[in-house]
């Protein structure tokens, strides 16, 4: 064969290979495309496109009287399609983009006009169809950005993507914050109320359409627009008094600061509801502030002291071993027990005690050796007739709560393994267990309550939309703590500690009564026990007024130093908010006599809740005469007032009223409020009827 031949043989060898090539590509195309067509091209739309979840606007919490304490306000990431339909031009695109770079500087000055341009400009370049432009944009600049160049060209035109997004804030801010909580991925579920009623204030979450662009970014399919829209979520309506937690809150923390005291906190009940009023927890932090950090109302389980002789009395009352005269030798507050001859312990009062005294006397003193004595007499020899009356009054079981945190009860029983000699006579004063303020308050409660002992509730009812999805009252625990004859002694014995008692020099008062009793615990250092450092816990529980009872109240200072006793740590906090309670009560105080002086002329009315308004009317026994603008009324048979009516999505008129009006019109309109000055409303940056969208910043001007 010749060189030649070889060679063509060759050749033609290799391009028949090719053509086989050639033809098999020619034939995988023809099946990818036509018979398995299908199959990839959903599988490429699936890669390039996926959805992605819209978070819904979640609920309110409102105020028992509808003011919001928490919501969301929309805040809006901004970003830009660079080769939209109206700047697909180079020359229009370049044209404007400075213009609109200036524009950005003015509004947002932490970038200057260049840096924007240069932004801007770069972007193009790249050919980017998402760029960032800012995020945290509020409704009011993103208003002021779609009139800017470029983006003021249209939605579609313009290339401006806005994604909304939901931002919770607080109006009242710190006011009942760790009651209403807060939403924490690092904590199941979250915090408080937003924790405990997740489920109705989250809603349900929309769908987005996102297709995956260059560098691995998904921009929106449809400019931003949801393809399945979110479902809000329900609005919570609390049993919180936003105008007592107020006052409950600056009550507790000037105590606080006065005793430099570790923790405290404070809750005010109302009896025939349970529904809770004010709750307010300050822990002490290392800058010496006070601040919300942990609810230690119903999660800190101590020693509850003192305050838990009403047990021990109600106990010993309803089973017959003693009466409020049954006498008792307090041996000058000193009291030595001994077991075969051996000293246990020396149990001793407060403040010293001498001679002989009733049980009733003894209550109001709050002598632990009177209770010692009379509980360790009658029961050492069967302690569990004791501690099983305990149980019955359901000590040592949790409420229930409808927040999250409750800590369990633990009230001993000759079972327990810790049991002792000295136990039943410790228990006696409130000593080895753990109860926390919000258990013994709902014990205090029952007295209140004619013998009913229901648990305390934070939230009222769910709606959506206006409607009641829930309503909630409640639970019922024990329908009787014990016999109205034991009733009555427990609350004259609760009287008289206010009246005779220790709670006499601070707590009592000529408007209204109070019954209580306070309790002064030692704090015990964990395994080292009572002796090894001398801390204490302050606390007063009860209820006003006494004859007809309608709020019960704990105050609880943790660790209070130099003056450390009850009456005179927790005592004047409890006044201070029963006397804030009973002035702003008109159905409370409706009997107090009123008084005008010489020739005193009724105040010239300001517009704003009308509800109060016409409490306060009817207090002075004035007759409230509704007037309009356009109708006119005969203002000698009574005082005319105007009530205010504005439409959703407008905002009220508040020149002239008081602070606390304005922000309960503006509040509850869904508006947020900066406060300048004080005294009377001057001036509001929106004027009365203008359009804005809830959750936007109002400031009103005072003098």
């Amino acid at each position: 064969m010749s060189i030649r031949t070889n060679i063509l043989i060759r050749v033609y060898l290799a391009f028949g290979l090719i053509l086989l090539f050639a033809l098999a590509v020619v034939l995988q195309m023809y099946r990818l495309q036509f018979v398995q067509g299908k199959k990839w091209k959903a599988m490429a739309s699936k890669l390039s496109t996926r959805y992605e979840s819209v978070e819904a606007t979640r609920g309110n919490i409102l105020s028992v009287d509808g003011s919001l304490l928490a919501t969301s306000v929309p805040e809006y990431e901004l970003h830009m399609d660079m080769f939209a339909s109206g700047i697909n031009d180079d020359k229009v695109f370049y044209e404007k983009v400075d213009s609109l770079a200036s524009k950005l500087a003015q509004l947002y000055p932490d970038k200057s006009e260049t840096e924007y341009s240069r932004m801007l400009r770069d972007a193009r370049k790249d050919s980017s169809r998402y760029q960032l432009i800012r995020r945290k944009v509020t409704f009011q600049e993103l208003k002021q950005i779609r009139k800017f160049p470029i983006f003021n060209m249209g939605k579609y035109k313009g290339g401006l993507m806005v994604l909304q997004q939901n931002k919770r804030i607080l109006p009242f801010q710190s006011l009942a914050a760790r009651t209403i909580g807060y939403k924490n991925e690092n904590v199941k579920n979250g915090v408080g109320l937003e924790g405990a009623f997740v489920d109705y204030i989250n809603g349900e979450n929309g769908k987005r359409l996102m297709q995956r662009i260059a560098g691995g970014v998904y921009m929106p399919v449809n400019n931003g627009e949801e393809e399945i829209p979110a479902k809000d979520g329900a609005d919570i309506i609390s049993t919180i008094d936003i105008n007592y937690q107020d006052v409950a809150q600056a009550a507790l923390k000037k105590q606080l600061i006065k005793s430099q005291a570790d923790h405290g906190c404070v809750v005010l009940m109302e009896v025939a509801t349970g529904e809770i009023r004010a709750i307010s927890n300050f822990t002490k932090t290392k800058d010496g502030d006070y601040r919300e950090i942990y609810n230690y109302a119903i999660s800190d389980a101590n020693d509850p002291g003192s305050t838990f002789k009403l047990a021990s009395y109600m106990t010993a009352f309803d089973q017959h071993k003693i009466d409020t005269n049954t006498l008792v030798d307090v041996e000058g507050g000193k009291y030595k027990m001994y077991y075969k001859d051996k000293l246990l312990k020396t149990f001793t009062d407060a403040e010293l005690g001498n001679g002989v005294m009733t049980a009733k006397k003894a209550f109001e003193e709050s002598s632990n050796v009177a209770v010692v004595k009379y509980i360790y007499s009658h029961y050492k020899d069967n302690p569990r007739e004791f501690t099983d009356n305990l149980y019955a009054l359901h000590l040592n079981e949790k409420l229930n709560l409808q927040i999250p945190g409750e800590a369990k009860p633990v009230v001993k029983n000759p079972s327990n393994r810790s049991w002792s000699k000295l136990t039943l006579p410790q228990m006696a004063y409130g000593y080895e267990m753990q109860i926390t303020p919000l258990q013994m308050l709902t014990l205090y409660n029952s007295v209140a309550n004619n013998g009913k002992m229901i648990a305390p509730i934070f939230v009222r009812e769910i709606q959506r939309m206006g409607n009641t999805v829930e309503h909630f009252q409640a639970r019922v625990i024990n329908p009787k703590v014990c016999s109205d004859e034991t009733l009555g002694k427990l609350k004259s014995m609760l009287e008289g500690v206010v009246l005779e008692g220790t709670g006499k020099s601070v707590i009592k008062n000529n408007l209204y009564s109070v019954a209580g009793k306070t309790g002064t615990a030692q704090l015990a250092n964990g395994n080292a026990g009572y002796g090894v450092t001398h801390s204490y816990q302050a606390s007063f529980c009860g209820y006003f007024p006494a004859n007809h009872p309608k709020y019960a109240m704990i105050v609880v200072v943790n660790d209070p130093h130099g003056e450390y006793l009850a009456a005179k740590v927790a005592g004047p906090v409890f006044r201070e908010i029963a006397d804030r309670v009973y002035a702003n009560d008109m159905e409370m105080n409706h009997n107090s006599p009123v008084h005008y002086v010489g020739n005193t002329t009724l105040p010239k009315v300001k517009q704003g809740n009308i509800k109060a308004l016409k409490q306060v009317y009817t207090k002075l026994g004035v007759n409230p005469l509704y007037a309009s603008a356009s109708t006119a009324v005969d203002t000698s048979s009574g005082i005319p007032f105007e009530e205010i009516k504005y439409k959703t999505g407008t905002v009220p008129t508040v020149t002239g009223m008081g602070l606390s009006d304005a922000l309960y019109l503006l509040g509850n309109a869904g508006y947020k409020v900066g406060v300048k000055g004080s005294g009377m409303v001057k001036s509001q940056s929106v004027a009365g009827g203008g359009i804005m969208p809830k959750g936007s910043k109002i400031t009103i001007e005072l003098e």
